[in-house]
């Protein structure tokens, strides 16, 4: 088998652990740990689980040199590196190998439930984080094999943008429009008598009758309000005495 190289990490340890010679399999129910004679281990020491890319080791190590004793590579889990006996929680059978293609089966017992609750969890979450990272793979060599697409501008490509609800300014203040309109004159309001109707046009006064007593060389005094001195002027105007021509020029007046 051929290792993957990289950098190996380590996920479990364990400070103590059993290993058993294991009688052949009797039938193909599995392993009994019943079987094993459990009060006299074989070897005792510490486990320690690594990481090296996809395939984990189990690594058999005395627990004061580090020596190692035993190794099994497991490629997944469950399979066939790591098997759980029929009658017990605490014992699997271990495929180890020596490296020159050489295997064996052995019996590995933790002490304590709690270790070997770890050990299952250890390689559960390692193969788990494999699955993930093969589909991650895959996704990736979807994504690169699709053709791509180009989003980009081509050269002298433009956009037009129309952007609504807008509205326009005023014109600067002389521009010839205005809120006024042309005239610069505000509207009349809403029924105003008159509207839309053009404001008359101022006639000349016309001159007062006596105007022509002037052009006659007449001097009339001041005008007076009504029913005043005017008003018996022209009293005694109409009621000026018959004379001559000659005493009406010589007082100013013409009789007609």
């Amino acid at each position: 088998m051929a290792e993957d190289s990289g950098y190996e990490s380590v996920i479990c340890v364990k400070p103590e652990v059993h290993v058993y010679k294991i009688p052949p399999r009797a039938t193909n129910r599995g392993y009994r740990a019943a079987d094993w004679k459990l009060d006299e281990p074989a070897w005792s020491g510490r486990m320690r689980i690594t990481a090296r890319g996809k395939v984990a080791y189990i690594k058999l190590e005395d627990r004061t040199s580090g020596e190692l004793f035993a190794q099994a590579p497991v490629e997944q889990y469950p399979g066939i590196a790591i098997e759980g006996v029929t009658d017990s929680s605490r014992y699997f059978v271990v495929r180890i190998e020596d490296g020159n293609g050489r295997h064996a089966f052995i019996g590995v017992g933790f002490v304590d439930r709690g270790d070997s609750f770890d050990f299952n969890v250890a390689l559960q979450d390692h193969f788990k984080w494999v699955r993930q990272e093969g589909e991650l793979a895959k996704q990736e060599a979807i994504h690169s094999a699709a053709p791509k697409l180009d989003l980009g501008f081509k050269e002298g490509q433009t956009i037009k943008i129309s952007i609504g609800n807008i509205k326009k300014k005023d014109g600067p203040p002389g521009s010839g429009k205005s809120r006024l309109g042309n005239s610069g004159l505000l509207p009349p309001p809403p029924g105003a008598k008159g509207a839309g109707v053009p404001p008359p046009v101022a006639q000349p006064a016309q001159p007062p009758r006596t105007a022509a007593l002037l052009d006659l060389g007449v001097v009339l005094p001041p005008t007076q309000p009504s029913g005043g001195a005017a008003a018996d002027l022209w009293g005694d105007f109409a009621a000026a005495p018959s004379s001559s021509s000659q005493d009406a020029v010589s007082s100013g007046w013409v009789q007609f």
